[in-house]
């Protein structure tokens, strides 16, 4: 039995994300998208609908209200870039919450959670998802000290492990403190351009000038391929 969802969120790049990784995984078929949020209220309250993607801000009107305007409540998985509505999200019920920009793997988490009927869990996708959890052209938040910052993708050049933090070296020059670790960043990076050349070091393949035996030149520095990412580099640019 496919669970019958609709996803709704203000961003069409948001929308499209969460359409695609839903593309992967058999027992989702989704029945519409919207950027309205009045205009999806209509159809759900006539259609059946098994499971709902709700972005909380939008500007018409939050995700908490809409759930309380539907006369049938499906079950539904929140969406938003603003972790402080997880608590008013879960006092409704909610299936779960993710935080943009949202990564497969946490997707996929969150899908798992969905009952229907005391079924086995249905993310079972046989392959990798068809797109990265962010594109090229977007971007992503980090944490540093008492903020979030938004950083442009496109914008890192590389990534360089410091002890306890991350600094995430920008094309301006700056760069960018983080207490985030290479794995959960990594899979906020698109693969085609990013890759892991060393425990200390990730790099976008666009801003690398050359490769000298076991050293990747960007700029004026040159970076370390270790023995454990040596193979996988090298078969990724096919020298």
């Amino acid at each position: 039995m496919k669970l019958k969802t609709v996803i709704i969120d203000d961003e069409p790049l948001a929308v499209d994300i969460i359409k695609n990784y839903c593309d992967t995984v058999a027992h989702i078929e989704v029945l519409s998208c919207y950027t309205n949020p009045v205009e999806a209220m209509s159809f759900i309250n006539n259609n059946a609908v098994d499971l709902i993607f709700l972005d909380i801000e939008m500007p018409l009107i939050t995700g908490l209200e809409f759930i309380d305007t539907l006369k049938h409540k499906p079950q539904f998985i929140f969406t938003t870039a603003y972790p402080q509505f997880a608590i008013n999200g879960f006092e409704m019920e909610a299936v779960d919450y993710l935080i943009k920009p949202i990564s497969y793997i946490r997707f996929l988490k969150a899908v798992n959670k969905v009952k229907m009927l005391g079924q086995e869990p249905i993310a079972k996708p046989q392959q990798a998802p068809v797109v990265s959890p962010v594109t090229e052209d977007t971007f992503l938040f980090v944490k540093s000290e008492h903020e979030s910052l938004k950083i442009f993708i496109t914008e890192i050049k590389f990534i360089e492990g410091l002890k306890d933090y991350l600094k995430i070296n920008l094309s301006n020059g700056k760069y960018v403190l983080t207490l985030s670790n290479f794995k959960n960043l990594m899979e906020r990076l698109p693969e085609k351009s990013f890759i892991r050349v060393h425990n200390s070091y990730i790099v976008n393949l666009n801003y690398v000038n050359s490769v000298q035996r076991n050293r990747i030149v960007i700029d004026n520095t040159r970076i370390p391929i270790s023995e454990s990412y040596k193979k996988q580099f090298f078969e990724r640019i096919k020298i």
